[in-house]
């Protein structure tokens, strides 16, 4: 689900018709996701650049805080229909806040620029975090990303993504309710307590041919660097791009780098060595911030 930082911003009583969370608690437990509630309330919490507590048509400011926010550095995402990542953090509260409310939520949440102001998605968890308190003001809660490529992601959404997490406390409010009143609910959030990178996932090949060869005798290395199209759902090849070409001796367990080799407008990679003895040739890529580093598997040859 993409949460688009370029939905209008709600007023009052929120856009209810986005909001059916009977029962916030279960979130995910029944089939429901509970995304569409937390950005909902997250706009109107953002409403005009920031927070007042029980300003009309926004929730209260509520005391908590959070720190120890500990993420994967990097999220590999190829094209797969489903990717998750697991975050934990600490939750520090007042103490007349029941974090063990059935309808108090928080999650981490992904973005990039600010939470005022998101540069085009959001992501957070289909289900809540779950908490385990330590103290009567403090938690140690876990929870996930999810990821859905096809749904959430443009392939220039790869790089770094900020990290962090928020808390709503409905208390008692149903956001799908005639009733329902904002200024009842309370939420925090808190900017930059980590960063991780959501990259296109990568893949290298090699084939070393011919096999067997004479020693002397020139050996033609050829492969290909992929890397996942989000928009479309399908690898495609990464064009100009530097990688290696490594040889191990047999029964040797390293690398070394043999030369530098770029990558076509498909993708593709060639180029010629002469044999002396036997081992394996790889191709390596060594990543970037948008894309994860990644090795060929070994293609052995026989020299002879």
């Amino acid at each position: 689900m993409r949460i688009r930082a370029t939905v209008a911003t709600v007023t009052g009583a929120l856009a209810v018709s986005t909001l059916a969370v009977p029962a916030v608690h279960a979130a995910g437990d029944d089939g429901f996701d509970h995304r569409e509630a937390f950005a909902e309330i997250s706009r109107a919490a953002h409403k005009d650049g920031g927070r007042a507590p029980a300003a009309p048509g926004k929730p209260y400011d509520m005391e908590v805080s959070f720190s120890n926010f500990k993420v994967a550095k990097a999220i590999k995402v190829g094209t797969a229909a489903h990717y998750s990542t697991t975050v934990t953090y600490k939750l520090t509260h007042a103490s007349d806040i029941d974090i063990k409310a059935k309808d108090f939520v928080t999650a981490p949440v992904l973005y990039r620029g600010s939470l005022a102001a998101p540069s085009s998605v959001v992501l957070t968890g289909v289900k809540p975090a779950t908490c385990t308190v330590n103290s009567a003001t403090t938690a140690t809660c876990t929870g996930r990303i999810d990821l859905y490529p096809r749904e959430d992601l443009r392939n220039s959404d790869a790089g770094t993504w900020k990290g962090t997490a928020y808390a709503i406390a409905y208390n008692g409010q149903e956001p799908d309710g005639e009733n329902f009143d904002i200024t009842k609910v309370g939420h925090a959030d808190q900017e930059g307590l980590g960063t991780t990178r959501v990259q296109r996932a990568s893949i290298l090949t090699v084939n070393a041919s011919p096999e067997p060869v004479k020693k002397g005798k020139t050996l033609t290395i050829t492969g290909r660097l992929t890397i996942a199209n989000w928009e479309t759902g399908k690898y495609v090849g990464y064009v100009n791009q530097s990688v290696a070409l490594q040889f191990r001796k047999k029964n040797v367990t390293t690398y070394t780098n043999v030369k530098g080799v770029k990558t076509n407008t498909k993708g593709d990679l060639k180029t010629t060595v002469k044999a002396s003895v036997d081992g394996y040739h790889r191709f390596t890529f060594k990543g970037k911030v948008t894309v994860p580093a990644v090795n060929a598997t070994g293609d052995f040859v026989d020299v002879r």
